[in-house]
C-alpha cells in the first residue's frame, strides 16, 4: 500500500494540530479544571465540525454506530484517564508514557489487521522513542506514582485500540467528517457525565472568573486538538496502514516544544535539539520506502 503525498500531508497537519493545541491548552488550564476544559474543547470542536459538514453539504448523522461508539475510547476515556493520571505524575513522565502509543498500535496492527511489520520498521520506531526520551526527559520532574502511571498507560491503550479498530472499519464509510462528529459527540457525552459526577461529589469544576484569553485558549485548543487533528488523522487513516500512521505521533512533541519556544518563550536545551533530530531521521527512514512506491495516479474524490 503506497503513501500518497496528500495523506502524508494530512498526517503532518494532524501532528501539528495536536502539538500546537497542547501548547495553547496550557493557558486554558490556568483557568479551567481539566474535565471542564475537556468538555469545552469537545463542544467547540463539534461546533466547528458541524459548520464544516454543512459547508460541504453533508448531513451530520450517517456514521455507523460501531464507529461512533469508538469515541468513548478516544478521545473520551483516553483523555479522561490521562488527566486523572496527570494529577499524580509529572507532565514529562506523562508525555514519555504516551510514546508507547505508536508501539502498541504497531503491535495491534500486526495482530488484528495483519499488517506487515518488518524488523527495520520496529527498529526505526524504537530509535524515534529514544529521540523522544532525549527531547522530553526532565530528571527533576520525572517521578511518579504507580496509580498515575497505570491510569496513563490505560489511556494510551484506549488510543491504540481506537486507532486499530477505526482503521478496520473506516474505509467502508463514505464521509470521514461524519465519523469524527459521531465519535466526538460520544466523547462529549462521557465528559459531561464525568463533570456531573465530580460536581456531585463536591468537586470544583466551574471557574469563577474566566478571562477572554482563557476562554479563547479553551476554544482554540479544542478546535485544533480535536476538530483539526482528528479530521486530518482520520482522513489519512482510511488509506494509510495504522502502523505507518502511528509514526506521525512522534512529531507531536517536536511541534509542541517548538510552539512552546515560539509562543511561551520556553528554552530548548542542546540535548533536546539532538532528540528532535533523531526523531526526524527515524520518521524519514520509515516514510521513505513508502513514498518511493507511491504511484502517480490521482486520488479519488472520496479520499
Amino acid at each position: 500500500m503506497p503513501l500518497h503525498r496528500h495523506d502524508l500531508g494530512r498526517l503532518i497537519l494532524a501532528a501539528t494540530c495536536w502539538g500546537v493545541g497542547t501548547v495553547i491548552s496550557k493557558a486554558a488550564l490556568a483557568e479551567f479544571a481539566p474535565l471542564t476544559l475537556l468538555a469545552v474543547q469537545l463542544a467547540s470542536s463539534l461546533l466547528v465540525l458541524a459548520v464544516l459538514l454543512r459547508f460541504r453539504g453533508a448531513p451530520l448523522a450517517g456514521a455507523p454506530s460501531r464507529l461512533g461508539r469508538l469515541g468513548l475510547l478516544n478521545p473520551g476515556s483516553a483523555y479522561a484517564l490521562s488527566l486523572l493520571g496527570l494529577t499524580t505524575i509529572s507532565a514529562s513522565l506523562s508525555v514519555l508514557l504516551w510514546a508507547l502509543e505508536p508501539l502498541l498500535i504497531i503491535a495491534l496492527a500486526g495482530v488484528v489487521l495483519r499488517e506487515r511489520v518488518t524488523p527495520g520498521f520496529v527498529a526505526l520506531s524504537l530509535v524515534a522513542v529514544s529521540g523522544m526520551v532525549l527531547l522530553l526527559w526532565d530528571p527533576e520532574a520525572s517521578g511518579g506514582q504507580l496509580v498515575g502511571i497505570a491510569l496513563t498507560v490505560a489511556g494510551v491503550a484506549c488510543c491504540a485500540v481506537y486507532s486499530v479498530l477505526t482503521r478496520r472499519f473506516l474505509p467502508d464509510v463514505p464521509e470521514t467528517g461524519q465519523v469524527v462528529v459521531s465519535q466526538q459527540a460520544h466523547a462529549l457525552a462521557l465528559a459531561l457525565g464525568l463533570v456531573v459526577i465530580v460536581a456531585g461529589a463536591g468537586g470544583s469544576l466551574i471557574p469563577g472568573d474566566i478571562s477572554p484569553l482563557g476562554l479563547a485558549s479553551a476554544v482554540g485548543s479544542g478546535v485544533l486538538y480535536y476538530a483539526g487533528a482528528y479530521w486530518f488523522y482520520l482522513g489519512a487513516l482510511r488509506r494509510v496502514p495504522a502502523s505507518l500512521a502511528a509514526t506521525s505521533f512522534y512529531l507531536i512533541p517536536i511541534v509542541g516544544l517548538a510552539g512552546g519556544a515560539i509562543l511561551l518563550g520556553e528554552r530548548l536545551e542542546p540535548w533536546q535539539w539532538i532528540g528532535a533530530a533523531i526523531i526526524l531521521a527515524a520518521v524519514l527512514g520509515v516514510v521513505a520506502p513508502w513514498r518511493q512506491r507511491a504511484p502517480t495516479a490521482a486520488l479519488s474524490p472520496r479520499s
